[in-house]
């Protein structure tokens, strides 16, 4: 079982909680410091994101963290030594990259496949890679015993059972049309396309992510899946804070993490 997959057998009743960082919002040092608090507040897997210019599933809050990150030279091997330090550290969440085909090609996908191996990463989520391009990269990182996460949108609706078919490590449902941002409502049938991932592949855990930014979204979404990611919501206070986020969000991360998994 990989790691991804233990993150949800392991949680509390099967749930797990996402949060998502941009690496180098508003400093590495600061995203170490938030990956180490968020990991003790409850988070039971942890979404990095790697700075690039041209993020296109991303809202307005989060492409900023990524201007931010950029115009602090992060590089893609700046968030490999970062992981690769919280392991010598001792720090055990599990982490997945999150980023874009382009990141991936320029690095070479077996040589990233392998650096997220050797530092301790579970996996990557590529948003622009479409389910038929998908084995060019899954069948490297497989080999170095690594997820690539399929993601699930509502216009996927006629799609699911075949990209649910041959997904790993979790399910990526995206709960609302366009970009990442906060919602103040979710309308997108859930618990239906869970039931047809679940007769698909009956033990892949699915988690709902885009637009979840209460405590009451969050449990609802662990209600009719097998978790929630939040990501908008903390990057907006990364952006509001600064080097003072860390306390702030870990408070934030703790609360959703108790509402999922009290479900």
């Amino acid at each position: 079982m990989s790691s991804i997959r233990q993150a949800f057998a392991q949680s509390p009743n099967g749930k797990a909680f996402i949060p998502f960082v941009t690496v180098g919002d508003p400093t590495i040092a600061v995203t170490e410091q938030l990956v180490k608090a968020m990991a003790g507040a409850g988070a039971d897997l942890i979404e990095l994101g790697v700075p690039f210019s041209d993020p296109t599933a991303e809202g307005p809050v989060i492409q900023d963290a990524n201007i931010r990150a950029l115009c602090n030279h992060v590089t893609t091997d700046d968030v490999f030594n970062m992981v690769a330090r919280l392991r010598a550290g001792g720090c055990t969440v599990p982490m997945v990259i999150m980023t874009y085909a382009n990141v991936v090609f320029s690095y070479g996908i077996e040589r990233f496949a392998q650096r997220e191996r050797e530092v301790g990463l579970a996996g990557v989520i590529l948003p622009d890679v479409p389910h038929e391009e998908k084995a060019e990269f899954s069948e490297v990182f497989a080999a170095q015993g690594l997820d690539v996460v399929s993601l699930i949108a509502p216009t996927s609706y006629e799609r699911i059972r075949t990209i649910a078919a041959d997904a790993t490590g979790f399910v990526y449902i995206v709960s609302s049309l366009g970009v990442t941002g906060v919602r103040s409502e979710i309308t997108s049938d859930i618990p239906g396309m869970v039931k047809l991932i679940h007769e698909a592949n009956p033990h892949i855990p699915c988690a709902v992510g885009f637009g979840i930014s209460t405590p009451e979204q969050a449990a609802h979404m662990a209600v009719v899946s097998d978790g929630a990611i939040v990501g908008s919501a903390i990057v907006r206070m990364i952006g509001e804070l600064g080097e003072g986020c860390v306390e702030p969000v870990a408070a934030y991360v703790r609360k959703m993490a108790e509402a999922v998994h009290r479900v």
